[in-house]
């Protein structure tokens, strides 16, 4: 099966959900046009409150639509967009990509991913004991972070639900993606 978006989101303000829309454009070096974390440094309320001047590593968020068809089986109801993410994804393993892997989403776009996503207690608040159901243990108990991952705009483009993804991976030595 071929990589492909499944769907996209955006919202211009602050929000836990992002409603879902034809097509959003992503814009190089900010992120996806009209969104609130939209630009070069840190829009995230508490990496803001940390430190405004970060670079902003989490321009889009993508989300592989497999974990909305686990966390259904496990009793949530969780759609595209739900979770805050800007792109969800179906048949690619997204958590098992290194860092600097580079997904390139329909004609143009190009996406560098950065990161995990860093689960955090609001979605507890957007449905109870989800936070628990999105992190879990590998065999050797490392931390599991399923939240989706995180990354910075490369090349301007539209993306729209069914768009082909083609993935490049950077040079050896690949290195396991983080929490950013």
């Amino acid at each position: 099966m071929s990589a492909i978006v499944t769907a996209v989101s955006l919202s211009p303000v602050h929000s836990f959900s992002k409603p879902n829309e034809i097509s959003i454009r992503l814009i190089a070096g900010l992120g996806v046009e009209g969104d609130a974390h939209l630009g070069e440094t840190v829009k995230h309320r508490s990496r803001v409150a940390q430190d405004p001047t970060q670079p902003n590593l989490r321009q889009v968020h993508l989300i592989h639509a497999e974990l909305h068809e686990e966390l259904a089986r496990a009793g949530f109801a969780v759609a595209a967009g739900a979770m805050g993410e800007n792109v969800t994804t179906r048949g690619i393993d997204l958590l098992a990509l290194p860092r600097g892997a580079r997904l390139h989403l329909g004609d143009h776009a190009v996406v560098e991913i950065t990161g995990l996503r860093n689960p955090c207690a609001q979605l507890d608040r957007f449905q109870k004991g989800l936070m628990a159901a999105v992190l879990d243990r590998d065999a050797q108990g490392n931390l599991v972070r399923k939240a989706g991952v995180m990354g910075i705009v490369l090349a301007d483009g539209e993306v729209r639900p069914g768009d082909a993804i083609h993935v490049t991976l950077p040079a050896l030595p690949h290195r396991a993606l983080e929490r950013v």
